[in-house]
């Protein structure tokens, strides 16, 4: 599959890696199309790996990824929108603000969220909002964390959200757990501000939920 990581700050060099070694076709998105942190990635990315701007990275693939701080969200959304038209992006964008500290507060909540934002600024895209909840080592290897933990997703198409599935099955996640439309993004990213304090406590951001069901 072709795909498109937008961004280049750790998270998306990260993903765009683990994408490459899972035999996927990565174009890594930028501003430019020729940051200092891109050109270093593609240095040692390998044959099928290339650089663009997020206009051409989205143009480029079969689906997106954005990756990119919570405040940057909407306006790179809005530069990749021409060429994400019918295509799945996976939102893993929280709305974090870091202006009185840590531990940030949330720019947007309760009756909204930075998932419907986005899903509102693309309305021909198909968001699904996932990921947002795990530290960068876990997104695409949850064997890095031992025993069982779950992932969450949510979003408005049903078809978006398998496709989602199976890519992210194929790095070794189960079946997410399915919250139902874009709305249920505001839950996910609600959970980060217990998350970040749950880094602070433990000094690791190498934890996970774990649903145990009833019988």
């Amino acid at each position: 599959m072709k795909i498109a990581v937008l961004g280049t700050g750790d998270v998306g060099r990260m993903l765009a890696g683990r994408l490459l070694a899972g035999g996927h076709d990565v174009c890594l998105g930028s501003r430019t199309g020729e940051s200092e942190a891109a050109v270093a990635w593609m240095a040692e990315a390998g044959d099928r790996a290339s650089l663009g701007t997020f206009e051409q990275a989205a143009a480029w693939a079969d689906l997106a990824l954005l990756a990119v701080s919570g405040a940057h969200a909407l306006a790179v959304a809005g530069r990749a929108a021409e060429g994400l038209a019918g295509k799945v992006l996976i939102d893993l964008t929280n709305p974090l603000d870091f202006s009185q500290g840590f531990p940030p507060r949330l720019s947007v909540c309760n009756d909204d969220s930075l998932g419907e934002q986005v899903q509102r600024a693309l309305p021909e895209v198909r968001v699904v909002k996932t990921l947002n909840t795990l530290a960068n080592p876990l997104m695409l290897d949850p064997a890095a964390l031992p025993g069982d933990h779950d992932l969450l997703m949510c979003g408005d198409d049903a078809e978006a959200k398998q496709q989602v599935s199976e890519l992210l099955g194929s790095f070794g996640w189960g079946q997410p757990i399915d919250l139902g439309d874009i709305t249920n993004a505001r839950g996910l990213e609600m959970w980060l501000p217990l998350w970040t304090r749950l880094y602070r406590a433990l000094g690791t951001g190498m934890f996970n939920l774990h649903i145990q069901r009833g019988a």
